[in-house]
């Protein structure tokens, strides 16, 4: 099964200049405990090709939302920005594989 079929909403947007932001947002506690245990923070960086130390994952139980947080690989607004507001990472994410 895909993340996004898990998922209520995944969004991704920029996180200032320097850096993107995904957040994965979940119906439910249930839904947000069992993504919190399969979806590698791992997994993610293989999926948006950044390399695993830079990520910085925050699991919010308030809202039941899990965030991932990572550079830009150039600048926003650059010359060789291709996205400039960061938002076509949340439809590499809704994609990826979530083991049983």
């Amino acid at each position: 099964m895909r993340l996004g079929d898990f998922a209520h909403k995944i969004r991704s947007k920029n996180a200032g200049p320097f850096w993107v932001s995904i957040d994965v947002f979940c119906d439910d506690e249930a839904t947000f405990q069992a993504l919190c245990a399969k979806l590698k923070t791992k997994g993610v960086a293989e999926v948006v090709a950044v390399p695993f130390q830079t990520i910085k994952r925050f699991e919010i139980e308030r809202l039941n939302v899990i965030k991932f947080s990572f550079p830009r690989s150039t600048p926003q607004g650059s010359r060789y920005d291709r996205d400039m507001h960061g938002a076509q990472f949340s439809h590499l994410l809704a994609g990826l594989e979530i083991p049983d």
